[in-house]
């Protein structure tokens, strides 16, 4: 990879797009980079508040990217990111564009259920989201579908639409779990790749670098898949709440329904006995007036 530098970092932030590849490229190169992590964050930062309104999201997401995949290999950018993060989020909140409140919870969504950073700091961006103290979220696996408190404490104002849940699931029907081309791509990959005792074929500057092209570009390759699989993850989690939510939504309508039921039940009754009154009245009196003719 290239070598670091603030205006190298600067340039790769100028050109970074919304595409989960442009941000998984750039966490990459900065996770190899995570001695400088002080410098990146401190330039990330400065660029996110320099950024066009359109982008500003971007940097969040290539934060999240790096706090999360970097964890396995150490606690400088998470660590790092804590002074500033409170603060980015705020400036992105107020300034970021429309709908941005939605997606900048659902990263809060993810760090808590994932205990990336530490209740305090949570609070203090739910707060920044919300304007008021909110319970810590469950992890996904202490969520049950029977879960009668679940639906209470997570349900929204409104319960999602059939349409939005059908959209949900059609998105799923693309998902990288799915893609049966990229897993092929994987399972081509050299041996020399995957197999370090295969070192010894080196033997010259070219195959090396020719090896160190193709362990770089089947990183990229698996580095996207990875993040695939991990916004997948996500999708599923978030999907099961939404269909909890809209399950409950249905039993509670249905409930009401019933009620009404058993309160317009007994009315009919009298009103059939009433009705069939007038029927035969209607008929007596016909008759009689027909007879009194003849």
């Amino acid at each position: 990879m290239s070598a670091f530098s603030e205006a190298a970092l600067e340039k790769k932030l100028s050109e970074l797009s919304n595409s989960q590849q442009s941000v998984q490229t750039l966490s990459l190169w900065l996770i190899h980079h995570r001695k400088h992590s002080k410098t990146i964050v401190n330039v990330w930062f400065n660029e996110l508040k320099k950024a066009q309104v359109s982008r500003k999201l971007t940097f969040l997401y290539l934060a999240n990217d790096v706090i999360q995949n970097s964890k396995r290999k150490g606690p400088e950018f998470t660590q790092d990111f804590a002074p500033v993060i409170v603060d980015a989020f705020k400036h992105v909140y107020r300034d970021g564009e429309e709908g941005c409140k939605k997606q900048l919870g659902r990263v809060l969504s993810i760090w808590q259920e994932r205990a990336v950073y530490e209740n305090n700091l949570l609070d203090q961006l739910s707060q920044v989201l919300y304007g008021e103290k909110k319970t810590k979220k469950r992890s996904y696996e202490e969520i049950q579908p029977d879960d009668e408190g679940f639906a209470s404490q997570s349900s929204p104002t409104e319960p999602p639409q059939t349409a939005e849940l059908i959209r949900a699931l059609q998105e799923l029907e693309n998902a990288a779990s799915g893609d049966s081309v990229l897993r092929q791509r994987i399972s081509s990959l050299p041996a020399e790749v995957q197999d370090t005792s295969l070192l010894h074929r080196i033997t010259d500057k070219e195959s090396g670098e020719r090896l160190s092209r193709l362990v770089e570009e089947a990183c990229m390759l698996l580095a996207d898949y990875s993040g695939r699989l991990a916004a997948e993850i996500d999708d599923r989690r978030q999907l099961t709440r939404t269909l909890t939510v809209f399950l409950q939504s249905q039993k509670d309508g249905l409930a009401q329904n019933e009620q009404k039921l058993e309160c317009v039940l007994p009315m009919r009754a009298p009103q059939g006995s009433h009705v069939s009154s007038l029927y035969r009245h209607s008929v007596n009196t016909f008759c009689f007036k027909k007879r009194k003719k003849v």
